[in-house]
């Protein structure tokens, strides 16, 4: 195994069992990532893509295959040990957000840290540092009904990194955005990731969006189909 690789991703299958037959949704996908980049998943509709980032984030198993996060096997943790990992060290953000409609953008950012129990004020001083860090300092008190949708994302994307996460799983984050708020969420994931020493593989449609990242993998048909170098 490569000392450099954060990630190492080896001979990784995923399908489903279906009434009519076996439906195979990744196939053979082997590849490292170093800590740091900036990697871009790209390919069409039903490719993989989304699958894989669950698998990646342990939200879901392989049907075969291995993932090594720093030299220890993702799923040989199981259950609390499984859920810790993913606390301390993943954070997610999603196309659509995902917020709590009825909390407002502090207590949305919160909320991961209250259910690691740390302390409600410690918490709330945590969130609005982080809140203001990315733009939204004066939409503390805001539901998300009241947000935009690049503000919803800007909210979102501040809950991922809450915990101070060192991998960030996005999955096509402006994808429900016009072109110049998707410049100005590409541009805030770009500095987050500068100054906190992230690494981040994002899923996107946004060819502008990928080609500012380090690298881009090519999904086609479950398989990886190229691993570009920007």
């Amino acid at each position: 195994m490569s000392e450099r690789a954060m990630i190492e991703i080896c001979d990784l299958n995923k399908s489903f069992a279906t009434p009519g037959g076996e439906v195979s949704v990744l196939q053979q996908i082997s590849l490292n990532i170093v800590s740091g980049e900036r990697v871009a998943v790209v390919g069409a509709s039903g490719a993989g893509k989304t699958t894989l980032m669950h698998i990646l984030g342990g939200l879901d198993h392989p049907s075969t295959g291995e993932i090594f996060f720093e030299g220890e096997s993702l799923f040989s943790l199981r259950g609390a040990a499984l859920d810790g990992f993913r606390n301390r060290t993943v954070g997610f953000v999603f196309q659509f957000h995902q917020l709590l409609p009825e909390f407002t953008a502090l207590e949305n950012v919160m909320m991961p840290l209250l259910i690691g129990r740390v302390p409600r004020q410690e918490a709330a001083d945590k969130a609005e540092a982080l809140l203001r860090e990315v733009g939204l300092g004066h939409r503390l008190t805001h539901k998300p009904g009241a947000l935009s949708g690049g503000e919803q994302q800007r909210v979102a994307i501040a809950r991922a990194l809450v915990r101070e996460p060192r991998l960030l799983l996005a999955d096509e984050p402006t994808g429900n955005l016009d072109s110049g708020t998707s410049d100005e969420i590409m541009a805030l994931l770009n500095e987050m990731h500068r100054t906190r020493g992230l690494t981040m593989i994002i899923v996107t449609h946004n060819r502008k969006l990928a080609a500012s990242l380090d690298r881009i993998l090519l999904m086609e048909d479950g398989q990886l189909k190229d691993d570009i170098l920007n």
